[in-house]
């Protein structure tokens, strides 16, 4: 334990609907749902005015949309994530060369390896400055908690939710933690708390009371004594720099069971380059594929196959994938399918495998090609009709119009698609209705948050109004959602 509160933790306040916000001046201040929008789909993050409604991460969509139908229910743009990301740990770097990230929008940071003061007072002033800075670089607002220890600085934060700061200063922790509940501690579950709770353990200060040889007799020596540590305020963990990944997966969860071997195949072979798209986004390779299918029963099961050395090589990632779908009978219908890859380096390795994938890739597409050019006009394979269904146009997904300009989607159906075209530095804009064959519209990038430099001819003001950032006075704040990573 440190003797002053000289670690930072920083949490993001509701962050992909709160960017969903920023970026769509419409939205601002109304609810908000970010995840997945399909009849299986599931609450990624909420804004807190759709927190009001009792709306939390991890809550089926459709659940959601029965507490509140009026919100807006958008699929997730990760691009955009990923860049307000990247300026908050800009920042955060800025502060110190120990910084942690936990996700895209938390992470820890070790103030006294970054030359602050080890005074109450200088890291107060430190973590205010933080506040001011990402609002300024982002327009959004995170929660920032200063403690002698990671555990505390954590729930800091949570306490400090959302847009403040809260300090806990050293030889106050046990009076603080003491009232709360065994699951405020890391690494207490649902499965760990029923334990505790059997045992009359409802509290962290009984937590505590119980004692060491009490703890470890009922959970084990390391889980029972390192709960007991933490249930006293100890915790020395140290800030580490650099979490590495330990895999990179994609999975995607169907509105429909897939029952046909033939699409069963393709998704997979999709999801392999997705898959390789991230790994290359993130500069790494990797040597174990393995694919996740969840059965229409909820049964879920993984198949793995290790290579003779990393790569991140399409080819060899979907090859590896398909034997493995080989392997995994299907039959009764899939609701979900996932591929990753483990066994990350920060190289690739020559492999033989990629030579001989890449060289049958090549061949297959060449005969494809070839039986396409001898096809008889009107003709048409089950793949190319495929490939000619008209786009989906997911809710909350960027569009450019040629007239128009650059828009949203707000929703899709028979064969229309409703478009509002705004950006983030507009006022809300108007709506309007296309077919989804409309040649001129298209796909589009999410704009940055805040307005360019002069260089573009454009203020430097942010982007966001301040006001749907405050909550109303005597508004239900809620608790933040975690947001996923997978890096974890």
């Amino acid at each position: 334990m440190r003797p002053a509160p000289t670690i930072l933790h920083l949490d993001m306040d509701a962050f992909f609907a709160a960017a969903e916000q920023a970026a769509k001046p419409s939205l601002r201040g109304k609810p908000v749902v970010v995840g997945g929008i399909g009849p299986r789909g599931v609450v990624s993050t909420a804004s807190y005015e759709a927190r009001v409604f009792g709306i939390r991460s991890a809550m089926p969509t459709a659940q959601a949309r029965r507490l509140c139908p009026n919100a807006a229910y958008l699929t997730p743009r990760f691009t955009l994530y990923r860049q307000v990301s990247e300026a908050v740990m800009e920042l955060l770097h800025a502060l110190s060369p120990l910084v942690e990230p936990l996700s895209l929008d938390e992470a820890f940071v070790d103030l006294e390896a970054g030359g602050v003061p080890p005074e109450t007072a200088a890291v107060r002033g430190v973590g205010e400055q933080l506040r001011r800075d990402i609002r300024s670089a982002t327009g959004l607002t995170g929660s920032v908690g200063l403690a002698g220890a990671k555990l505390l600085a954590k729930i800091a934060s949570e306490a400090a939710k959302p847009d403040g700061l809260v300090v806990i200063e050293p030889g106050t922790e046990r009076e603080l933690l003491g009232p709360m509940t065994v699951r405020t501690l890391p690494g207490v579950g649902p499965a760990t708390a029923e334990t505790l709770r059997r045992a009359g353990i409802h509290t962290v200060a009984e937590t505590a009371e119980a004692g060491e040889a009490e703890l470890v007799r009922l959970l084990g020596k390391a889980h029972g004594a390192g709960l007991y540590a933490m249930a006293l305020g100890r915790d020395d963990r140290p800030v580490v720099a650099e979490r590495d990944a330990k895999s990179i997966s994609v999975e995607d969860t169907f509105e429909v069971d897939l029952t046909d071997r033939t699409r069963v195949r393709s998704e997979v072979l999709r999801l392999a380059d997705r898959c390789v798209q991230r790994l290359r986004a993130a500069g790494r390779s990797g040597r174990t594929v393995v694919i996740k299918v969840r059965n229409y029963d909820f049964s879920t099961l993984t198949r793995s196959e290790t290579l003779r050395g990393p790569t991140d090589d399409p080819a060899v990632i979907r090859e590896a994938a398909a034997r493995l779908l080989e392997m995994v009978d299907t039959t009764g219908g899939v609701r979900l399918l996932g591929v990753g890859v483990s066994g990350l380096a920060d190289f690739t390795q020559e492999d033989l495998f990629a030579q001989v994938a890449t060289e049958r890739e090549a061949e297959e597409s060449a005969k494809a090609a070839a039986a396409a050019a001898a096809e008889p006009a009107g003709g048409t394979e089950p793949h190319e009709a495929e490939e000619e269904r008209p786009r989906r146009w997911h809710p909350g997904l960027d569009v450019v119009h040629e007239e128009f300009g650059a828009g949203w989607v707000q929703g899709s159906g028979v064969g229309r698609v409703t478009v509002r075209f705004e950006t983030p530095w507009s006022a809300p804009g108007r709506v309007r209705t296309f077919a989804v064959e409309d040649p001129a519209l298209r796909p589009g990038e999410p704009l940055p948050l805040v307005r360019g430099g002069p260089a573009d001819g454009q203020s430097s003001e942010p982007a966001i109004l301040p006001k749907f950032l405050s909550p109303e006075p005597g508004e239900d704040t809620g608790s933040e959602a975690g947001e996923e990573i997978s890096s974890r």
